[in-house]
Protein backbone atom coordinates (compact mmCIF):
# COMPACT_ATOMS: atom_id res chain seq x y z
CA UNK A 1 0.00 0.00 0.00
CA UNK A 2 2.79 2.15 0.87
CA UNK A 3 4.60 1.55 -2.20
CA UNK A 4 1.04 2.57 -4.13
CA UNK A 5 0.87 5.82 -2.77
CA UNK A 6 4.48 6.36 -3.35
CA UNK A 7 4.07 5.69 -6.77
CA UNK A 8 0.98 7.89 -7.38
CA UNK A 9 3.27 10.94 -5.31
CA UNK A 10 6.20 10.48 -7.94
CA UNK A 11 3.74 10.38 -11.18
CA UNK A 12 1.61 13.66 -9.47
CA UNK A 13 4.93 15.08 -9.08
CA UNK A 14 5.60 14.18 -12.78
CA UNK A 15 2.35 15.48 -14.24
CA UNK A 16 3.06 19.25 -12.51
CA UNK A 17 6.32 19.47 -13.67
CA UNK A 18 5.34 18.57 -17.78
CA UNK A 19 2.74 21.22 -17.23
CA UNK A 20 2.76 23.98 -20.08
CA UNK A 21 1.51 27.50 -18.97
CA UNK A 22 2.36 30.82 -20.40
CA UNK A 23 2.76 34.55 -18.98
CA UNK A 24 1.86 37.34 -20.26
CA UNK A 25 3.58 40.67 -18.52
CA UNK A 26 1.51 44.17 -18.53
CA UNK A 27 5.45 45.81 -18.78
CA UNK A 28 3.82 49.10 -17.96
CA UNK A 29 1.99 48.05 -15.09
CA UNK A 30 5.66 46.21 -13.91
CA UNK A 31 7.50 48.80 -14.27
CA UNK A 32 5.74 51.27 -12.48
CA UNK A 33 4.51 48.99 -9.82
CA UNK A 34 8.34 48.25 -8.69
CA UNK A 35 9.96 51.27 -9.57
CA UNK A 36 7.77 54.35 -8.97
CA UNK A 37 6.33 52.99 -5.81
CA UNK A 38 7.33 53.65 -2.04
CA UNK A 39 9.78 51.00 -1.52
CA UNK A 40 11.52 51.67 -4.86
CA UNK A 41 13.17 48.78 -6.44
CA UNK A 42 13.81 46.71 -9.63
CA UNK A 43 12.82 43.56 -11.42
CA UNK A 44 16.01 41.47 -12.15
CA UNK A 45 14.53 40.11 -15.89
CA UNK A 46 16.63 37.21 -15.88
CA UNK A 47 15.77 36.50 -12.25
CA UNK A 48 11.88 36.58 -13.31
CA UNK A 49 12.35 34.48 -16.10
CA UNK A 50 13.58 31.58 -14.07
CA UNK A 51 11.00 32.28 -11.38
CA UNK A 52 8.36 32.09 -13.29
CA UNK A 53 9.77 29.00 -14.87
CA UNK A 54 10.83 27.37 -11.84
CA UNK A 55 7.28 28.01 -9.89
CA UNK A 56 4.94 27.69 -12.05
CA UNK A 57 6.35 25.86 -15.44
CA UNK A 58 5.92 28.66 -17.86
CA UNK A 59 7.31 27.46 -21.24
CA UNK A 60 7.01 30.85 -23.06
CA UNK A 61 6.58 34.45 -21.49
CA UNK A 62 5.54 37.80 -23.38
CA UNK A 63 6.30 40.79 -22.10
CA UNK A 64 3.25 43.45 -24.04
CA UNK A 65 5.17 47.14 -23.88
CA UNK A 66 3.33 50.13 -25.61
CA UNK A 67 5.06 51.31 -28.08
CA UNK A 68 8.70 50.60 -30.41
CA UNK A 69 10.97 53.07 -29.40
CA UNK A 70 14.30 53.12 -31.13
CA UNK A 71 16.06 54.70 -27.75
CA UNK A 72 14.70 52.03 -26.21
CA UNK A 73 16.90 49.18 -27.98
CA UNK A 74 18.88 48.41 -25.05
CA UNK A 75 15.88 47.50 -22.49
CA UNK A 76 14.53 45.45 -25.10
CA UNK A 77 17.54 43.77 -25.96
CA UNK A 78 17.76 43.03 -22.01
CA UNK A 79 13.98 41.73 -22.15
CA UNK A 80 15.00 39.38 -24.87
CA UNK A 81 18.06 38.36 -23.15
CA UNK A 82 16.58 37.60 -20.49
CA UNK A 83 13.79 34.79 -22.35
CA UNK A 84 10.63 36.96 -22.86
CA UNK A 85 8.88 37.31 -26.25
CA UNK A 86 8.41 41.10 -26.23
CA UNK A 87 4.96 42.20 -28.03
CA UNK A 88 4.28 45.92 -28.99
CA UNK A 89 1.03 47.68 -29.05
CA UNK A 90 0.86 48.53 -32.66
CA UNK A 91 -0.14 52.71 -33.09
CA UNK A 92 0.04 55.14 -35.93
CA UNK A 93 3.54 56.85 -35.80
CA UNK A 94 1.62 60.08 -35.57
CA UNK A 95 0.25 58.78 -32.27
CA UNK A 96 3.36 57.64 -30.80
CA UNK A 97 4.21 60.18 -27.31
CA UNK A 98 0.96 61.11 -26.98
CA UNK A 99 -0.97 58.46 -25.63
CA UNK A 100 -0.07 55.99 -23.50
CA UNK A 101 0.73 52.49 -24.12
CA UNK A 102 -2.34 50.72 -22.94
CA UNK A 103 -1.51 46.92 -23.31
CA UNK A 104 -4.84 45.65 -21.85
CA UNK A 105 -6.74 44.64 -25.02
CA UNK A 106 -3.50 43.09 -26.21
CA UNK A 107 -3.05 40.78 -23.92
CA UNK A 108 -6.93 39.65 -23.53
CA UNK A 109 -7.41 39.55 -27.65
CA UNK A 110 -3.74 37.22 -27.42
CA UNK A 111 -4.85 35.27 -24.72
CA UNK A 112 -8.30 34.27 -25.88
CA UNK A 113 -7.03 33.46 -29.41
CA UNK A 114 -4.62 31.12 -28.19
CA UNK A 115 -8.33 29.95 -26.49
CA UNK A 116 -10.01 29.78 -29.09
CA UNK A 117 -7.55 28.05 -31.98
CA UNK A 118 -7.25 25.66 -29.30
CA UNK A 119 -3.63 25.74 -28.62
CA UNK A 120 -1.58 24.00 -27.01
CA UNK A 121 -0.96 25.06 -23.08
CA UNK A 122 -2.23 24.38 -19.59
CA UNK A 123 -2.91 27.81 -17.98
CA UNK A 124 -1.50 31.53 -18.00
CA UNK A 125 0.16 33.37 -15.65
CA UNK A 126 -0.53 37.05 -15.87
CA UNK A 127 1.55 40.01 -14.17
CA UNK A 128 -0.31 43.23 -13.70
CA UNK A 129 -2.78 44.60 -11.20
CA UNK A 130 -5.05 45.90 -13.51
CA UNK A 131 -8.58 45.84 -12.83
CA UNK A 132 -9.16 45.66 -16.56
CA UNK A 133 -8.35 42.00 -16.59
CA UNK A 134 -11.35 40.62 -13.99
CA UNK A 135 -13.31 39.12 -16.65
CA UNK A 136 -10.56 37.64 -18.08
CA UNK A 137 -9.33 36.18 -14.28
CA UNK A 138 -12.59 35.26 -14.01
CA UNK A 139 -12.74 33.32 -17.54
CA UNK A 140 -9.98 31.72 -17.03
CA UNK A 141 -10.43 30.21 -13.29
CA UNK A 142 -14.28 29.12 -14.39
CA UNK A 143 -12.37 27.39 -17.62
CA UNK A 144 -9.45 26.05 -15.31
CA UNK A 145 -7.09 27.83 -17.43
CA UNK A 146 -5.86 30.45 -14.68
CA UNK A 147 -2.48 29.59 -12.55
CA UNK A 148 -2.25 33.28 -10.85
CA UNK A 149 -1.54 37.22 -11.24
CA UNK A 150 1.44 38.45 -9.39
CA UNK A 151 0.70 42.11 -8.55
CA UNK A 152 3.21 44.21 -9.09
CA UNK A 153 2.43 46.37 -5.86
CA UNK A 154 0.33 45.83 -3.04
CA UNK A 155 -1.45 49.40 -3.40
CA UNK A 156 -2.31 49.21 -6.94
CA UNK A 157 -3.49 45.69 -7.01
CA UNK A 158 -7.19 46.56 -8.36
CA UNK A 159 -10.03 46.21 -5.66
CA UNK A 160 -11.98 44.10 -8.04
CA UNK A 161 -9.52 40.79 -7.35
CA UNK A 162 -10.24 40.93 -3.61
CA UNK A 163 -13.09 38.34 -4.46
CA UNK A 164 -11.06 35.49 -5.82
CA UNK A 165 -9.03 33.50 -3.13
CA UNK A 166 -5.39 33.79 -2.24
CA UNK A 167 -4.76 30.64 -4.61
CA UNK A 168 -4.57 32.87 -7.22
CA UNK A 169 -2.84 35.95 -6.43
CA UNK A 170 0.32 36.83 -5.03
CA UNK A 171 2.57 39.80 -4.27
CA UNK A 172 6.22 40.17 -6.12
CA UNK A 173 7.04 41.91 -3.07
CA UNK A 174 6.67 38.38 -1.59
CA UNK A 175 9.36 37.33 -3.69
CA UNK A 176 11.43 40.23 -4.05
CA UNK A 177 14.50 38.60 -2.06
CA UNK A 178 14.65 36.25 -5.12
CA UNK A 179 13.85 38.85 -8.32
CA UNK A 180 15.26 41.52 -6.90
CA UNK A 181 17.88 43.39 -9.30
CA UNK A 182 20.94 44.04 -6.95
Amino acid sequence: MILLIQNILLFMRKVKSLEKNLAFVDGQNLYRGTTLTSPKWKVDLSKFRKYLTEKYKVQKAYYFLGFLDEENQNLYDKIQESGFIIKFREHNSAMIGKKKGNVDSDIIFDIMKRIYKKESFDKIVLVSGDGDYKMLVDFLIEENRFKKILFPNKEFASSLYKKITRVYFDYLINIKHLIEKK
